[in-house]
């Protein structure tokens, strides 16, 4: 099994972080992705990376909830250069979030973009209630070749094939057992990643391991290509 998304550099994770990577190899998970959201956790991101290189794939971005810093592109094009086979994101748009600003949230991720564009680079898209602005600017930008992740996607099933025309894969996390999101029947099996987003999926106040996603997301989708998308998809 591969996550395709997790925050394990994450603060309330701290003083457990090294038995929660213990546990996540002991319930069978081989690789995941650990995504950074601004410049201050970048660094804590790549010490991961590079204490557990077998395990994890670092993905660096400037999330829309974060505040926008002055040099902050110039240490995203650093971590990426350090980290070849990194990612971009998690970035995105998001007018769920209070006071807005969603030209500005358009301009910080049109930026993320365009660098995995040119590099190539696993984009990992975090989207809410801006699923019209968001495809605006994937339909009229350059995209990376190798498509890019919508992470927890909580869009319409009728624009799935519009993103799945573009390149999309869409990732399944705990919150859909929720919610009970009907979006991902439309979703074509070799586009499905799981993901646990640790450490914000709790369900029952706890948190909720990939094989238990897996399995109950199985009883709905065709998951049984999740691990050759997360490798065609990652490069690994």
């Amino acid at each position: 099994m591969k996550d395709a998304h997790n925050h394990l550099q994450d603060s309330r994770l701290n003083g457990e972080r090294a038995a929660l990577i213990s546990t996540m190899r002991q319930s069978g998970i081989t690789r995941c992705v650990v995504n950074g959201t601004c410049p201050s956790d970048w660094e804590q991101v790549a010490d991961l990376a590079e204490t557990y290189p077998d395990f994890i794939i670092p993905s660096f971005g400037l999330h829309p909830w974060m505040e926008v810093s002055d040099g902050w592109l110039e240490k995203l094009v650093e971590y990426v250069t350090r980290f070849p086979r990194s990612g971009i994101g998690e970035c995105g748009l998001d007018r769920a979030m209070k006071n807005y600003d969603l030209e500005l949230q358009k301009e910080i991720f049109s930026i993320q973009l365009d660098l995995a564009a040119a590099r190539n680079l696993p984009l990992t898209i975090h989207c809410t209630k801006s699923w019209g602005p968001l495809i605006e600017i994937l339909e009229s930008r350059r995209l990376p070749q190798r498509g890019f992740l919508l992470h927890a996607y909580s869009g319409s099933r009728e624009l799935v094939p519009r993103f799945t025309e573009l390149g999309a894969y869409f990732s399944f996390s705990a919150r859909h057992l929720r919610a009970k999101t009907t979006a991902f029947q439309s979703v074509p099996s070799d586009r499905i990643l799981i993901e646990t987003d640790l450490p914000n999926n709790l369900i029952d106040g706890r948190l909720t391991d990939l094989a238990t996603i897996s399995k109950k997301a199985s009883e709905v989708l065709d998951v049984s290509c999740a691990s050759e998308n997360f490798s065609r998809f990652f490069g690994v």
